[in-house]
């Protein structure tokens, strides 16, 4: 061999068995986790937030809406923060969501829809296609508060908006839309009646033609400290068809009198539904299962730390990687691990719920 390809060839196997001694170092013992703890990563003076999403397979690029501050970036896990909404006429952010298709391109719903009496609205649907640099007005700008939105991950163009409409009094421009078209046209696919808006959404994992929908009718008055929250109109509804036609999801263990839901479906088992649910009465609130994509209910926990303020939080996670362990976002930030057992019978709307079987536990290291 010449000297010239015989020192190429050491340089390479030099290289290759220093990658693999990184890559040897790079496995870490979970256990050395367990001392991490919460520590704030701003921006500072952000104000409370309602919307935050991430992009798939890179774990250092995050944005979050601020109910009156705007949408911010960080590229490097949160040590650094940087405005890419401040142009735009609408500060409040009530939801945001990235194409799992195309992460360049992102949805903002403006006006966040938690019932405060310091409510902020919004004027619309905006849009960006290259990270945040360059937005563009998709309209439904009578909607004011928006909820959720849902991008279908197989296609950036198809998009679901819940909108809760206006805050203190009613108005058409309200429910669930559809754009089949990046947010160039909208249709209403899912209303209710004027006092009724949609507040949240959830696509069936690996099916997502398959969408649940939470209506919500509520109203701020300005003389009343706390909304009257659970309105008749408010529920749970199906879909199978892409939202061409919807199906209200009633009795069967769900609660006859909802208010505000909120919902969550397991990524590892797509037919098990999570709603957690504000009634009235309180003893039907709580967090609800559903085993079989929403056609069956147990009422598995009236813990009322779950839904305390519900009209106000009322949202929750599952892990994406495991179906047993849950998260809910109140006051506290609280995990379930026990998977909440499915032998749990169905509480019959009216009767006293049976004592939690799911147990929550307040969480002070990092998740």
């Amino acid at each position: 061999m010449r000297r010239g390809s015989s020192l190429r060839v050491s340089i390479w196997l030099g290289v290759m068995s220093a990658l693999s001694a990184l890559g040897a170092q790079a496995a870490v013992d979970p256990s050395m986790l367990q001392a991490l703890q919460w520590r704030l990563v701003g921006p500072f003076r952000g104000g409370r937030v309602l919307a935050v999403t991430g992009i798939a397979g890179d774990s250092r690029h995050f944005y979050f809406g601020a109910v009156d501050g705007g949408v911010w970036s960080t590229e490097d896990a949160g040590r650094t923060w940087q405005p890419i909404f401040d142009n735009e006429p609408a500060a409040s952010i009530g939801a945001l969501a990235v194409a799992p298709s195309a992460p360049a391109t992102l949805y903002v719903g403006t006006g966040e829809a938690d019932m405060r009496s310091d409510i902020a609205h919004g004027a619309g649907m905006y849009k960006s296609v290259d990270a945040g640099k360059h937005w563009s007005f998709l309209g439904l700008s009578d909607t004011r508060q928006i909820g959720r939105i849902l991008v279908d991950p197989r296609d950036p163009e198809v998009v679901f908006v819940a909108a809760l409409g206006h805050a203190y009094g009613p108005n058409a421009e309200r429910g669930v839309f559809r754009s089949k078209d990046g947010g160039a046209h909208w249709s209403k696919v899912l209303f209710e009646n004027p006092d009724t808006g949609a507040i949240d959404l959830a696509f069936k994992p690996g099916a997502p033609d398959t969408i649940y929908a939470a209506l919500w009718q509520t109203r701020r008055p300005p003389w009343s400290v706390y909304p009257p929250s659970s309105g008749p109109g408010s529920g749970l509804y199906v879909s199978h068809d892409g939202g061409d036609h919807w199906s209200p999801v009633i009795g069967n263990g769900f609660p006859a009198h909802p208010g505000r839901i909120g919902l969550a479906v397991a990524p590892t088992q797509p037919e098990r539904l999570f709603a957690l649910v504000d009634a009235a009465p309180r003893e039907q609130g709580g967090l609800y299962r559903s085993d079989d994509g929403g056609v069956h209910w147990n009422h598995v926990s009236a813990d009322s730390r779950i839904f305390g303020r519900g009209w106000y939080f009322c949202s929750l996670t599952v892990d994406p990687k495991n179906a047993e362990r849950l998260y809910v976002m109140n006051t506290i930030v609280l995990r379930s691990e026990d998977g909440i057992p499915p032998a749990m019978t169905s509480t019959p709307c009216g009767s006293t719920p049976p004592i939690p079987s799911a147990r929550f536990s307040v969480s002070t290291r990092a998740l």
